[in-house]
């Protein structure tokens, strides 16, 4: 087993806590939304959880995933 597939790294990366942080602030804004009948905020939280995953992508492209070289790897 190589070094390179035998620790994917689990997400900790500056993208992956972004990319999270965001889509979890969506998902509580959705569901309060939900509650309170406001269709337009649960639409505008489905847009929002779609940012998040883009901008994973984006930071995740530009060096801030596991292993990109704007992170520094930190022992386990």
């Amino acid at each position: 087993m190589s070094t390179e597939t035998a620790d994917p790294g689990h997400g900790h990366s500056p993208a992956a806590w972004t990319a999270v942080t965001i889509m979890l602030v969506a998902f509580v804004v959705g569901t309060v939304a939900f509650f309170f009948d406001a269709q337009w905020l649960v639409w505008a939280s489905a847009g929002l959880l779609v940012v998040g995953l883009l901008v994973g992508w984006v930071l995740t492209r530009v060096g801030y995933g596991v292993g990109g070289s704007k992170v520094a790897e930190k022992a386990h």
